[in-house]
């Protein structure tokens, strides 16, 4: 007969990633997190959770990864701004 005990390290082996924060640098060092078909506001979401996640606190770290997974149109259309266009080393400008 298992006990609770059992249950929870059996539950924890099967759906719990043994280094959390590991895999989401590794998801941020790929591509899978980038935008694709998903509305910029879900991609932004996804993307705080993920740096989060990983514990990323860098600003430009941060925008060179958000700008990165940006579909190229969107990149484009920022990085030919004539004025207010965002800070490149900045999240918050």
């Amino acid at each position: 007969m298992q006990t609770w005990g059992d249950f929870e390290q059996q539950f924890q082996v099967h759906f719990f990633p043994v280094n959390a924060e590991a895999d989401t640098i590794n998801t941020l060092e790929e591509t899978s997190y980038y935008q694709g078909g998903r509305m910029v506001d879900n991609y932004l979401d996804n993307f705080q959770t993920l740096v989060s996640d990983a514990g990323y606190m860098d600003p430009q770290t941060l925008v060179v990864k958000f700008q990165q997974g940006l579909k190229l149109d969107i990149q484009n259309q920022i990085a030919t701004m004539p004025y207010r266009r965002p800070a490149d080393t900045d999240p918050n400008m």
